[in-house]
């Protein structure tokens, strides 16, 4: 890239946001490819959730250690953290559908390799953990591809609404995906479920082999691989306010990890329940991030970014802290599904503050090093958690999380407001 688009192009991150309008949920659906893409996207996302309670209760019941628990959250994030700025700089120079297409077709062979791990007999946390690892590289490698794709799949006002419903689709999938992982773990076993989320990948890999062969024009890179890669650096961190993103999405994702990471262990050392109660709680996660989808486009055109994230750091930092104090399955429920919304809320507003930060054509690898900070607070505080919940207790564990939550929302609440994410 010649010196002066650089200049231009970090002079065009600078600028002030354009006034914001309320744009409907579900105005991003019109666009054909984005909706078949998202409808694809669910059904894998509904696998993908089957896995992730399967991986997590079969480590939990194979092992007594919190630590060892938790590092079911590590080996998925931690893939990300090692290769996500690799991925953003091929992902900004590949055919992307073929790209994503591959990636895909990857992560299905690995959960199929998971069922013939399981069906082996011979099933250890060790192996299950490493597995999981081999689908987080898939994933880490599929992340800024998908990222940047949807600015090209949608309206430029829309990207918001976009990431909106990619999260509904998510969550969609979060609700009923523990739900039928805690019905079915006990009858068919985990195996069965890991084939399931190898089987929800084919409507992914229809979507994107017809999109490769549509004839969707190959990037033209005149760079070599290190000057692209020192471009994305330069031009991310040239960017205050991408800088500023960054940081909160560091410290966000480090505290917020805890729930996912020690709810195993919450539910088999202090509720002394099963399977099906763990399901039922990671769903009503879920559920909380879906309700947020539909009052999201309202909120967000009355309050700026930072304000809406500051709140809703507020909202799930005090479902960590009242965690510990509850047995009772009436109450928990409905705080958890407080905090889902939260959830939902800091994860789409920090997406989109990152996806419109930068052009496209480099949108993948500034992307990335989003990916890379977010993954890397993930893993760190599924080791962290899980080490603290070995040395003083899960309640505890979830309470320092907890407070560390609510140290990020105060932070942006008497931060500068004249310079928001």
């Amino acid at each position: 890239m010649p010196k002066a688009s650089f200049l231009a192009l970090f002079q065009a991150t600078a600028g002030t946001a354009p006034k914001r309008r309320k744009i409907p949920l579900t105005q991003p659906l019109r666009h054909v490819r984005y909706r078949r893409i998202w409808l694809a996207n669910m059904v894998s996302n509904l696998g993908t959730w089957v896995q992730i309670f399967a991986a997590a209760w079969l480590v939990a019941s194979l092992s007594q250690s919190a630590a060892i628990t938790s590092l079911v959250q590590t080996a998925t994030y931690a893939p990300i953290f090692l290769f996500a700025l690799l991925a953003g700089v091929l992902a900004d120079a590949v055919h992307r559908p073929k790209f994503l297409f591959f990636c895909n077709l990857f992560n299905a062979v690995c959960a199929g390799a998971m069922a013939l791990l399981v069906w082996t007999g011979k099933v250890s946390s060790g192996p299950v953990l490493a597995m999981t690892f081999c689908l987080g590289i898939g994933t880490a490698f599929i992340w800024p591809a998908w990222q940047a794709a949807i600015g090209s799949l949608v309206e430029p006002d829309e990207v918001e609404a976009a990431a909106t419903l990619n999260n509904l689709s998510y969550n969609l999938s979060a609700i009923l995906g523990p739900a039928l992982g805690g019905l079915l773990f006990g009858w068919i076993g985990a195996g069965a479920l890991f084939l399931a989320n190898a089987v929800s990948f084919a409507g992914l890999l229809v979507v994107y082999w017809h999109w490769w062969r549509e004839g969707e024009p190959q990037p033209v890179v005149r760079d070599g691989f290190r000057e692209r890669f020192r471009q994305g650096f330069a031009i991310a961190f040239g960017c205050p306010r991408y800088r500023r993103i960054l940081r909160n999405v560091c410290s966000v994702f480090f505290a917020t990890i805890a729930f996912a990471s020690l709810l195993p262990v919450f539910v088999r050392e202090v509720l002394h329940l099963r399977a099906g109660v763990y399901g039922t709680l990671m769903g009503c996660l879920g559920g909380g991030a879906v309700l947020a989808a539909f009052f999201l486009p309202q909120v967000r055109a009355r309050v700026d970014r930072t304000g809406l994230l500051a709140g809703a750091l507020l909202v799930y930092g005090v479902m960590l802290l009242a965690m510990p104090h509850l047995r009772s399955l009436a109450l928990l429920a409905p705080l958890i599904v407080c905090g889902g919304m939260a959830w939902s809320t800091t994860v789409s507003t920090l997406n989109a503050a990152a996806q419109l930060s930068f052009p496209a054509e480099v949108r993948a690898r500034t992307l990335s090093i989003y990916l890379f900070v977010m993954s890397g607070g993930y893993a760190a505080g599924s080791v962290v958690w899980g080490l603290v919940a070995d040395a003083w207790g899960v309640r505890a564990a979830l309470a320092a999380a907890g407070a560390c939550v609510i140290l990020n929302a105060l932070a942006l609440m008497t931060g500068d407001r004249k310079n928001p994410i």
